[in-house]
């Protein structure tokens, strides 16, 4: 077992010496290294130790007439010494070619031009073909539950926004593209939606209290006078039969949970007038907070679409959302402060004052499908992203700068893990284009570090390191071999 944990020690050595040229470690981490070191070399010391004892014994035992037989048995016990000196002189040439082999210059990754080519290419062929047939069939169906399956006391359905990935150009998996479209949820006639921070989860997380609200001076649809508020047969009628109160939340807070479940039956409902049933499949996906499915047509051709669900805050392109949270339990009247339609807003600001061959797309597109996502997101690298793609000129995204952008993706998130610092893109930051609308709160807040969890857990920032040199070693391997 010492052999397994010396030669285990010495690999981790040897690797990380290989893997982080450029890198500093921290003190304690360099710390660790040195005490690593110092107990592989007292084990050496003793092995060799060893040996000098076996090779005396040996000699005593020539001399006094012994055999050469037990000898060579002997020496053949002790192969495990050989074997390692062999490895580490193995590992030692390792170290040495693949230090050498990173400092020689990157030869242009034999002609940037031809790698995009081959390597940076959009994912999918007819992939604004894929994005229109969503939108008009997510259309279609807010056009039947509008006409068809609405119902007054609950949650008006406006048109749904394109968000995410997919809608912006780029896809972290190309194999599984998910679209996704927010839904903005308004009020019913005579209620109202309070936005309020939530006590248990307050960082960028809310709960939408559901008010009842007069209407007897406001002007009332055609043959109707009732208020919900003052009308005691209105007012009976809301607590006993169907209503956004009584189905829709808990504790007058709107419940994800229970929106989700009733879009999801709207969809099955809807699904059967639609003329896409007589050629397509509908089939239904899980999900607490959100609408999933999948639209299939023929044995491979098929679509993945997700429907979440938000609230906007006043006249701003920032929304309280039912996406998914990473937290391992979030409660169903927790809805998150959503960023994706003021993200969809930069990258359309970006893309009309771009070059046509703009690559910050397929840069980011790239480095996300390399990811281990252990520390990091995608949501990381996006941030990132549009950092840069405020501080470097758009007209230095062109093809030819491609491999410089991309070192400059990698050399700013090292500097973000070096200081423990990356900034959220639209907290506090002057330089968000003024297209995008902001709330207040938002504007004059302080700068959000998205790193902090780094500065607080020690194993965590190890494991950023780790990662950020394996996605740096798995880029620079495709950029100069091309796999």
């Amino acid at each position: 077992m010492a052999i397994v944990d010396i030669f285990f020690g010495i690999w981790q050595i040897l690797t990380l010496n290989v893997q982080s040229v450029g890198y500093e470690p921290d003190e304690e981490t360099r710390e660790r290294m040195e005490q690593r070191a110092e107990m592989l070399n007292r084990e050496m010391t003793r092995l060799w130790q060893e040996v000098e004892e076996m090779s005396q014994e040996h000699r005593n035992q020539e001399q006094s007439g012994f055999a050469w037989a037990p000898l060579l048995l002997s020496a053949l016990q002790h192969w495990q010494c050989w074997a390692l000196a062999g490895v580490l002189v193995l590992l030692f040439g390792l170290c040495c070619w693949l230090r050498k082999r990173s400092r020689e210059p990157e030869r242009d990754a034999n002609d940037p031009a031809r790698f995009f080519v081959e390597h940076i290419q959009r994912p999918v062929q007819n992939w604004d073909r894929e994005c229109e047939a969503v939108k008009n069939l997510v259309e279609r169906f807010l056009f039947v539950f509008k006409y068809v399956v609405f119902k007054p006391w609950y949650p008006l359905l406006e048109k749904a926004i394109e968000v995410g990935s997919a809608f912006e150009g780029w896809s972290p998996r190309e194999e599984d593209i998910t679209y996704r479209l927010l839904v903005p949820l308004k009020p019913p006639r005579g209620h109202i939606f309070h936005l309020e921070q939530d006590p248990v989860w307050p960082t960028r997380n809310f709960r939408i209290r559901v008010e009842l609200v007069c209407t007897c001076e406001m002007e009332q649809p055609a043959g109707e006078t009732r208020c919900f508020l003052h009308d005691p047969e209105e007012e009976q009628r809301g607590r006993e039969g169907p209503s956004i109160l009584h189905d829709l939340c808990t504790d007058s807070y709107l419940d994800v949970q229970k929106i989700a479940r009733w879009f999801q039956n709207v969809v099955r409902h809807s699904w059967r007038i639609l003329p896409e049933s007589a050629t397509h499949r509908l089939t239904m996906l899980p999900s607490d907070r959100s609408c999933k499915f999948q639209v299939t047509q023929g044995p491979e051709k098929r679509l993945l679409i997700e429907l979440i669900f938000g609230v906007q805050q006043g006249d701003s392109d920032i929304f309280l959302s039912s996406h998914n949270t990473e937290a391992a339990y979030t409660p169903s009247t927790t809805w998150l402060e959503s960023y994706s339609v003021a993200e969809m807003k930069f990258f359309r600001h970006i893309a009309r004052q771009a070059q046509p061959d703009s690559v910050h797309l397929r840069c980011l597109q790239l480095c996300a499908h390399r990811l281990l996502r252990i520390q990091f997101s995608t949501y990381t690298l996006k941030t990132l992203l549009m950092h840069l793609l405020t501080t470097i000129p758009l007209s230095d995204w062109g093809r030819r700068d491609f491999l410089e952008r991309l070192e400059d993706i990698l050399q700013y998130l090292c500097s973000c893990l070096e200081d423990r610092c990356l900034n959220h893109f639209f907290t506090g930051n002057d330089n968000v284009p003024e297209t995008i609308i902001l709330p207040p709160h938002l504007q004059m807040a302080e700068p959000l570090n998205l790193f902090q969890h780094l500065e607080q857990d020690p194993d965590a920032y190890e494991d950023a390191w780790l990662e950020f040199l394996v996605l740096q070693h798995r880029l620079r391997r495709l950029v100069l071999q091309g796999r």
